[in-house]
């Protein structure tokens, strides 16, 4: 004889949009985010690292960043190996590439609780570059300054 186990479940409706959220607003607790990504944006609206990730020659590589992003995404805070602290309030998205390479994304969250991606290369060394994190701060910096 079988015996079948269930759960009643009930689904609320989601909610509506408030009156002040803009068309591009996300609602994190109804996502399941902790902290959504967002890129950062330079004066002359370029997005530094969404053209790294276009330019990077492999599709696998691709997702497997997108992958790791997203582990930070719903699992803030979290630690190694994915994630590591940088120091000043810049952290390093952690992800091992296609053809035994390295690649990092350095990110910082902000007042709004979004994690705001600011540089990504990938590594040639055993240290981190000061010439990147040096970057990423000064990226950070103008983010925190005039927040989009």
């Amino acid at each position: 004889m079988y015996y079948v186990w269930y759960t009643e479940v009930s689904v609320k409706k989601p909610k509506e949009p408030r009156k002040g959220d803009g068309p591009n607003a996300e609602n994190t607790a109804q996502s399941g985010k902790c902290v959504p990504a967002i890129f950062y944006r330079t004066e002359g609206g370029r997005e530094p690292v969404r053209e790294w990730l276009k330019a990077l020659p492999y599709p696998e590589d691709r997702k497997r960043i997108g992958e790791d992003i997203k582990t930070v995404e719903f699992g803030w805070p979290i630690g190694m190996p994915t994630c590591r602290t940088m120091g000043q309030g810049v952290y390093e998205v952690r992800t091992h590439l296609t053809h035994n390479r390295i690649a990092r994304v350095l990110f910082y969250i902000d007042e709004r609780n979004r994690m705001v991606l600011l540089h990504s290369f990938i590594k040639k060394t055993q240290k981190t570059p000061d010439e990147d994190l040096e970057l990423a701060r000064r990226n950070k910096y103008k983010h925190a300054r005039g927040i989009q």
